[in-house]
């Protein structure tokens, strides 16, 4: 079995494909042949050192997986041998076999592909996380989004339509304007305007009930801001921290020092809510579980949401895939293939 590994902190010279014995599944657990893995931003700050929490090096990256169940481990009763599944496997992900809880599967209908599939785990499940089960999202609300083309960025683009918001305000560069609008959403371009004065003055002054932030440091406050009474602030991420795919631990002490301490008495006289969101550290399964068929799952089905899968590498090329994410070029979600050829 290959899996890609970090064997250090660093740059792409961290990055190795290794051979190890394939995996075998314990108790309540099941071995899938990948033929997806999803790659996510955390991965990059993961192999330059700049996330928490992270396993000792050398270690496999990858939250998400979709393929095919190729052995079953005792008291398993919900999925068969040959199911096509998806799942948050927490981590380890980027290997042609992976070893997950089944209860952390989800059994995919025919009409979903794998690409589909290997998309959702990590960007929907946080998006739809922050804004419903954090959230108490209401018909009605408006969100700010910033990274609009990235995978949450996307997921929270339709999402929005699904869950009834009335206005989504998204942060891109230049270049990605029109595909953020095409997701239905007020393009903000992030180097030229100020998303909290137009997230004020298009909402007669009052700001957004929901503002997700995956940058931090000091981005983090001008998003609180942007908030309304009894708004809330969802902070799920620190592209701050990362300039380039070579490590820079300059780059990330100031974002450190710039991310924003906030005063609970502050907030209690403003009535906002600042949540901290990492679905890889999640442990309530019941939540996980009541989150395996929202509304954007049902949308999949039908064909009214396709999901923004915007590139698929081979896994051998996975410091390819990882510089096309850590140049912006992207729009949507980016994967790796691990599928037998």
């Amino acid at each position: 079995m290959r899996s890609v590994v970090y064997t250090k902190r660093g740059g792409m010279d961290a990055i190795d494909i290794s051979e190890s014995p394939s995996p075998q599944p314990g108790r309540g657990e099941v071995l899938v042949e990948v033929h997806r893995a999803g790659i996510n931003f955390a991965d990059l700050m993961m192999r330059q050192g700049l996330y928490s929490p992270v396993p000792p090096f050398p270690f496999t990256p990858g939250y998400e997986i979709s393929g095919v169940v190729k052995e079953l481990g005792a008291d398993v009763e919900n999925l068969s041998l040959g199911d096509r599944v998806v799942s948050l496997c927490g981590m380890g992900g980027y290997s042609e076999q992976v070893v997950t809880l089944a209860e952390r599967c989800f059994r995919l209908p025919d009409s979903i592909s794998f690409d589909a599939a290997a998309a959702l785990p990590v960007t929907y499940l946080t998006a739809h996380h922050m804004l419903t089960y954090l959230g108490n999202f209401q018909p009605g609300d408006t969100i700010l989004v910033h990274h609009a083309a990235g995978g949450v960025g996307t997921a929270t683009g339709q999402l929005a339509k699904a869950l009834g918001a009335s206005k989504v305000f998204g942060t891109a560069s230049t270049g990605k304007a029109d595909f953020v609008r095409s997701l239905g959403m007020r393009f903000i371009d992030r180097e030229s305007e100020d998303f909290v004065e137009v997230c004020k003055r298009e909402t007669d002054g009052l700001g957004v009930h929901h503002a997700l932030d995956p940058v931090g440091g000091k981005h983090m406050m001008r998003s609180y801001k942007a908030l309304r009474s009894g708004g809330r602030l969802y902070a799920f991420g620190g592209s701050a921290a990362v300039k380039g795919s070579r490590r820079s631990i300059v780059t990330a002490l100031r974002m450190v020092l710039t991310t924003p301490k906030f005063n609970p008495f502050k907030m209690m006289s403003s009535n906002k809510a600042v949540f901290g969101v990492h679905m890889g550290t999640w442990k309530d399964e019941a939540v996980l579980k009541k989150s395996g068929d929202p509304r954007w799952w049902r949308c999949l089905r039908t064909g009214e949401s396709p999901l923004m899968v915007d590139k698929v590498f081979r896994f051998e090329e996975v410091a390819a895939a990882q510089q096309y994410i850590h140049d912006r070029k992207n729009r949507g979600k980016v994967l790796l293939d691990f599928s037998p050829e």
